[in-house]
């Protein structure tokens, strides 16, 4: 079955609807989206209603810290992402704050471990920025796979039984199979706000028949994705970095 597992969308309607029709030109057959559905993006009710709809047809769809923000404040973001959080609150009805408090951390299935963050302490939203960061997280589950987000930049890392975990190198839109002597943490980089110096939205499209993951780059709109965001008067900032990938 070939699953497309989306993170960091952000409010990022444009974003979110290249990636959807990619991942069904070629062929998803099933949907995980790994948090942080709102903040910094202009269209966070579109967001939430899509991956909602989602969720009604069996897609797992996990909790993030800036969906998470949504109840609780956003006191540990930065001032500009809390501004956010803050025009996102009004923005969402009952009903779909209530959706996104009901999330869960984590999900966990034959060998694979989907998660916002990392698993030694998903509620801590940590980072995996490292090779060392990555170990952590592996210690921290017996999943042979673990999937994340939270970084906004796709990453992949590896380790053989007994052996430190190594950083690989990814290859946008190339097939890379997971072997199954080795575990695996893969960060799926970020569907609405990318920050690897390349702006085109990022997702991955995993096949768990052949161990094999590709990272996905989908280009779209970003001037209509911007120019909403400037017309909601959230940070020209939150605009202009789309275009840098930044």
């Amino acid at each position: 079955m070939l699953i497309a597992v989306l993170a960091d969308i952000h409010a990022n309607r444009e974003a979110l609807d290249a990636c959807l029709d990619d991942a069904q030109a070629n062929g998803a057959e099933r949907y995980v989206f790994l948090g942080d559905i709102v903040g910094y993006g202009a269209d966070p009710a579109y967001a939430v209603d899509v991956v909602a709809d989602h969720a009604a047809r069996g897609a797992v769809v996990l909790l993030g810290n800036h969906d998470a923000a949504i109840a609780e404040g956003g006191y540990d973001l930065n001032p500009v992402a809390r501004g956010a959080i803050d025009w996102t609150r009004t923005q969402l009805d009952a009903q779909r704050r209530d959706f996104l408090a009901g999330l869960p951390l984590q999900y966990e299935e034959v060998d694979r471990l989907f998660v916002h963050a990392e698993a030694s302490s998903p509620p801590s939203w940590n980072y995996v920025l490292s090779s060392r960061d990555a170990e952590l997280s592996l210690a921290s589950t017996g999943a042979r796979l673990t999937f994340c987000g939270h970084v906004h930049r796709p990453q992949l890392y590896g380790a053989a039984s007994g052996r430190p975990v190594h950083s690989y190198a990814v290859d946008a839109d190339t097939g890379m199979r997971l072997e199954q002597s080795r575990r695996w943490l893969a960060v799926l980089g970020s569907v609405g706000q990318p920050r690897n110096r390349d702006p085109a939205a990022s997702y991955g499209l995993f096949d768990d028949e052949g161990d094999v993951l590709t990272y996905r780059r989908v280009p779209y709109d970003i001037e209509a994705a911007a120019e909403k965001i400037i017309a909601a008067g959230l940070p020209p900032a939150l605009a202009h970095r789309l275009f840098l990938g930044l």
